[in-house]
């Protein structure tokens, strides 16, 4: 009995030819290599903008423009799936940085659209040819756009990373984005590597587009030649089997007898049994859908019908000229709320307006409390047409406050009621607050310990409103913090002047151009926060929490932030005239072109932060931490820097004229405790480069000299 040889053959026939110089590294090897070229390429076409536009976007002398919005739509479409915080409105960036992150974001796509290409229409990136690596189809040529599309689209990209994004989404991990690169990564490494199909390992992109990935020298011989010389060659060997005594072939290569393909996507029996059974069933779902919608509309007709006759009768068991009884009006009041419908609502708010008798409105009230936020958009409704009367004035003035003002008290209800409840309700321009904050009113709104999530008060007026330990942000659905579906308030343009949020949590609010002056934030989360523009004038915000907060453009002229956390924030030409900032955290902020004529900054932690073309004219620095600070351009002019740590700043071309590096000799009879060391209250300076700041005079110079500093003119 003899062994068939005829694929030992095959294979050395096709090993014939020696392996160029250039691809004496396995296939396997070559492939990968070349994907991680091309990856490598994409990524950086991508980082490198990105990186310059970071840094574009922190120098201080360039003008500020609106982020494009489709980076800011690309954004949100990003930070969704990967549940990455919310990110609010159209942001001001460098003009430069607008420029280049909108090139960050068309690079990439160009440059995979155009591998993409090379790939469908000549079966070679440029890496792949520098590796010698050629992807064909079963003839041998180049795929074409609409294979490389299925290959590298789906099979490639789409299926193992739909498979790690699940595996992330609903681990205990989530949402750790690390372990979500990890997995996406192992996974389309795992896809790559594929598995025995046809006889040979093939990667599940290529069995799905019907691609092979071969070598370069190979391009040009059909693999369905290949296959079918294989099949022939099995054929005849199992043709050329020996005879047994009864005459019958012996097959020795396998024991296994011989399966029958069944190709059941040719079968036109199947076909017409799929198209029958989808017809029938998109026949039935439109029957059955078109059912249910018609019993539903008629559901809803009968219990409109059926609410209106209860809203007729209950109206006239109100109106007191029908002879009703004070409490019999109350219960048809009550049992009107229950109803829960439009017209109820509608009446019920107009009727609180109307009436007189104090129960009546305490009823009135309690009815729409117990409808619930429903009842909030006709509230609104009122609330803004009687502000509208107050300020056209007339001579009905104290009657539209004290409507007013119950309508504000009815509002105040529900929102404490159904804390927590009132998820997108819209408070947008209503009035439930003073006018002004010179203004006295009968109501004050008191939301204490309040959850307010999700409310939207854009220029709503509130004025004096007590919200002390409210929230105005919560988790959603998730269960987890700094997530895309967090709920969150927007008080842009909002009126809070003299509002006490002591210790309510702002973080990630939007707050926008919004009116604080005068309000208390003592020990406030407000990190994250987004408040360009807002006006901050004597705020109280002692040991509030602002880090990585945005205050472009803000003013805080004459706020205490003593203690705060301002870690990372962005306060870029925000108005800070004499600002209590004592012991306040501004480690590597954007304190650029920032105003801090007069501010009390002693023990201010400043290090690392970006300072330039800051003005601290006339400024308290004493103590303050500014090691390796950004003071490039900044103002000094009659600044007292005695005791501050200046190892490491950058001082080209700050000017400190009439600066105070050390403390003057004081007159002992004016002193009741002697200082022991005057050198132990000097500004540290050794190793400091002055050799670019202005206005030094010679006593600064010689103090400069002696402890250590460099400039030009030291000895």
């Amino acid at each position: 009995m003899t062994t068939p040889t005829v694929r030992r053959n095959i294979d050395q026939s096709s090993q014939s030819q020696k392996p160029e110089k250039g691809n004496s590294l396995p296939l396997g090897t070559r492939r990968l290599a070349a994907w991680a070229v091309e990856i490598s390429l994409v990524v950086a076409s991508g980082l490198i903008p990105f990186g310059i536009g970071v840094y574009a976007n922190s120098l201080s002398d360039i003008q500020r423009v609106p982020l494009n919005p489709v980076l800011v739509v690309t954004e949100r479409a990003i930070a969704r799936p990967l549940a990455l915080p919310v990110s609010y409105g159209i942001r001001n960036v460098a003009s430069p940085t607008n420029f280049l992150w909108t090139i960050a974001l068309l690079t990439p796509l160009t440059l995979s659209g155009w591998q993409l290409y090379l790939l469908g229409k000549t079966g070679s990136t440029l890496p792949k040819r520098w590796f010698g690596v050629r992807v064909v189809n079963e003839e041998g040529k180049a795929p074409g756009l609409r294979t490389i599309v299925v290959r590298e689209g789906l099979g490639r990209c789409t299926v193992p990373v739909s498979i790690a994004y699940l595996l992330w989404r609903y681990s205990f991990a989530f949402p750790n984005l690390g372990l979500f690169g990890f997995l996406a990564l192992l996974m389309v490494l795992g896809e790559g590597m594929g598995w025995t199909s046809q006889k040979r390992r093939r990667p599940f992109h290529d069995q799905l587009a019907g691609t092979y990935t071969i070598d370069a020298k190979n391009i040009n011989k059909p693999l369905k030649n290949l296959v079918e010389k294989v099949e022939k060659v099995e054929n005849a060997s199992e043709q050329s089997q020996p005879e047994n005594e009864n005459g019958t072939q012996v097959n020795t290569a396998s024991s296994k007898p011989p399966t029958q393909k069944l190709n059941i996507a040719h079968s036109p029996n199947f076909t017409l049994f799929v198209v029958g059974v989808t017809s029938m069933i998109a026949v039935l779902s439109t029957l059955v859908g078109t059912q249910i919608y018609i019993q539903n509309q008629e559901s809803q007709r009968k219990t409109q019908l059926i609410n209106t006759q209860k809203f007729l009768e209950l109206v006239k068991q109100i109106n007191p000229n029908t002879g009703v009884t004070s409490e019999e009006r109350q219960r048809s009041i009550l049992a009107l709320g229950g109803i829960n419908d439009t017209q109820s609502m509608k009446y019920l708010v107009d009727l609180l307006v109307k009436e007189t008798d104090p129960n009546i409105l305490d009823t009135i009230q309690q009815a729409l409390a117990n409808i619930g936020p429903q009842a909030l958009p006709e509230l609104k409704r009122m609330n803004l047409f009687l502000a509208g009367e107050l300020q056209s004035g007339g001579n009905f003035r104290n009657i539209r406050q004290q409507q007013l003002n119950l309508n504000q008290q009815a509002i105040n209800k529900i929102l404490t009621v159904y804390s927590g409840k009132i998820n997108n309700i819209d408070l947008s321009n209503a009035q439930l607050g003073a006018k002004s904050s010179e203004e006295g009113s009968v109501f004050n709104l008191v939301l204490d310990n309040t959850d307010l999530s999700g409310v939207l008060l854009k220029a709503a007026n509130l004025n004096q409103a007590q919200l002390k330990g409210s929230r105005f942000r919560s988790v959603g659905e998730d269960g987890r913090w700094d997530t895309y579906d967090d709920v969150i308030a927007d008080l842009s343009k909002t009126q809070l002047k003299q509002a006490d949020l002591t210790d309510a949590n702002l973080s990630r609010v939007l707050m926008n151009r919004a009116d604080l002056s005068r309000a208390t934030l003592n020990k406030a989360n407000l990190s994250n926060a987004r408040l360009v523009g807002a006006n901050l004038s004597s705020t109280q915000l002692i040991g509030s929490d602002l880090q990585k907060a945005i205050l472009e453009d803000a003013i805080l002229t004459g706020a205490d932030i003593s203690n705060a956390k301002l870690m990372e924030a962005d306060l870029y030409a925000a108005q800070l005239g004499r600002v209590s900032a004592i012991g306040t955290q501004l480690s590597h902020a954007n304190l650029t072109n920032t105003n801090w004529q007069g501010a009390d900054l002693s023990e201010a932690y400043l290090d690392h932060a970006n300072l330039s073309n800051a003005n601290f004219s006339a400024a308290r620095l004493t103590g303050a931490f500014l090691r390796s600070a950004n003071m490039k351009n900044a103002n000094l002019r009659n600044a007292d820097i005695s005791r501050a740590d200046l190892r490491g700043a950058n001082l080209d071309g700050a000017d400190f004229q009439g600066t105070i590096l050390f403390p003057g000799k004081q007159d002992p009879g004016d002193r009741f405790v002697e200082t022991s060391d005057l050198g132990s209250q000097a500004a540290i300076v050794q190793g400091v480069d002055f050799s670019n700041a202005k206005n030094l005079d010679p006593q600064q110079l010689a103090f400069i000299c002696t402890k250590g500093g460099i400039h030009s003119r030291c000895p």
